[in-house]
């Protein structure tokens, strides 16, 4: 999937480069794009445009740079939110674990109950945040008083993504990289506000992990395609009643649907669905065939909804897809990294790799092996308890627990190592530009300055006529 990733991205440059050149779209934000009309509305002064050297409506860098500092303090504001919420989410976990254990309903001691409910929480949770935090950013991002519409939109994507991508994947990343780490061990168990941190289920982190994947990333697009189907044919319904029984022209039926808001959360839905497919893969295989359904379904209800609910859209014209394009690319690195992690401290790839090579090649007494036995002094009733974990009875680490630590650490290592380096051989083996395009290119170039030539020529000649004359 990391290098899937990869040369997706190489091939869709190669798909906007031949695209911009086709609608001669090549050069537009550095000459054609002009200031938007809310700019040249509110911009206190104007100066000339060193480009064009026409005069032009400017907003002081100081004064946007400042805002733009303002609007970086309420994202880390709003994080910080996001990062209570998740805490919020982990003391239910552990307090609904808790009653569910002391509790004798057979259904009550369903083993996944708490994160399952835990796991729906956080997913109410993300959409009521992203809801509050998209119309903030509307908000900062036009005070920011940004002169072209492709910077105003990279602004405030930049802002949603932010908040986004901490918003999705705290919780994954929580359960993958810090749950069940900082437990301690019997008789000397951690605690968060007095409650004592919760633990992976007997199947480990991993498990969960794809659980809380599926629930967040299937649960999401169920609720944005009924979102999708059912809200924009509310108000076409609506004025279909109101004028029941009465002629209404094509033209004003049309005026009648909706005004199309543009693609943006067209973009984010898949964006944020790219990342969950690429960065937890290692967790959850199924997610790209869940998100390959999605798209079959999201393709039918877009069509339908861009056709008959929504007006024909205005035309606007784009170089590329602005800021998406190093969105993708950092999640691509991140997906890489996180994967790697994922698999040499998560999974159990790693320890049964080690006792297969240092200790049974067919892996009997494994599980004897990752079980740790607690301290003399905590045992009850002359008993001893067993506990995952490389311990001695002292709860001091084994030199089995630095020896996974420096084969997991190396593992890290040599797989970012070999996929970063695949990934740069993909990259230089397919060109952005493909030779036919740029073969288009260097022609018109060398047709433009040939026009020029003769057209200097022409203008030479006739001067001289008329000095003659």
């Amino acid at each position: 999937i990391s290098l899937w990733a990869v040369t997706f991205l190489e091939y869709w440059k190669r798909t906007c480069s031949a695209l911009s050149h086709r609608w001669d779209c090549s050069d537009f934000q550095e000459i054609e794009e002009r200031p938007r009309p809310e700019f040249t509305a509110m911009a206190p002064m104007t100066v000339r445009n060193p480009v064009t050297g026409a005069e032009e409506p400017y907003f002081p860098e100081e004064k946007r740079f400042n805002r733009t500092l303002t609007g970086c303090m309420v994202i880390i504001i709003m994080m910080t939110v996001v990062l209570m919420f998740l805490i919020a989410i982990i003391l239910y976990r552990t307090i609904l674990t808790i009653i569910i254990y002391n509790s004798h309903d057979n259904f009550l001691s369903f083993s996944r109950i708490a994160s399952i409910s835990g796991s729906v929480l956080n997913l109410l949770v993300i959409l009521m945040l992203s809801r509050v935090y998209t119309a903030l950013a509307h908000i900062l991002t036009r005070w920011e008083m940004h002169r072209t519409q492709s910077k105003y939109e990279d602004m405030f994507i930049l802002k949603v993504f932010i908040f986004q991508f901490v918003n999705f994947y705290s919780s994954p990343v929580y359960i993958a990289f810090f749950k069940g780490r900082f437990v301690g061990y019997p008789g000397h168990f951690n605690t968060l506000f007095g409650v004592r941190n919760e633990d992976c289920g007997a199947g480990g982190c991993l498990i969960e992990l794809a659980q809380e994947l599926l629930v967040i990333m299937v649960g999401k697009q169920l609720i944005n395609n009924i979102q999708e189907f059912i809200f924009p044919m509310s108000p076409r319904l609506r004025e279909v009643k109101k004028e029941e029984g009465e002629e209404v022209s094509p033209w004003e039926a049309d005026y009648q649907l909706l005004v199309c808001e543009g693609l943006f959360s067209e973009y984010l839905e898949m964006v944020i669905q790219f990342g969950f497919i690429t960065i937890f893969v290692a967790a959850c295989p199924l997610a790209p065939l869940f998100a390959l359904i999605n798209n079959w379904v999201e393709v039918r209800l877009d069509a339908q909804k861009f056709v008959t609910e929504y007006r024909r859209p205005v035309v606007e014209r784009a170089q590329d897809i602005g800021i998406w394009l190093p969105i993708l690319q950092f999640i691509t690195h991140t997906a890489v990294l996180s994967n790697a992690f994922l698999i040499a401290f998560t999974s159990s790839f790693l320890p049964r790799l080690y006792y297969r090579y240092t200790r049974d090649s067919s892996l009997s007494g494994f599980i004897n092996f990752t079980l740790a036995t607690s301290p003399h002094n905590y045992s009850q009733h002359h008993t001893s308890c067993r506990y995952r974990g490389f311990r001695d009875e002292n709860g001091e680490n084994t030199p089995e627990y630095y020896h996974l630590l420096a084969v997991r650490l190396s593992f890290v290592i040599i797989f970012e190592h070999v996929v970063f380096f695949i990934g740069r051989l993909i990259d230089m083996m397919v060109p952005d530009i493909p030779e036919e395009v740029e073969m288009k290119m260097r022609r018109e170039h060398y047709m433009a300055k040939e026009a020029l030539a003769e057209n200097q020529v022409w203008w030479n000649r006739s001067k001289l006529t008329d000095f003659h004359m």
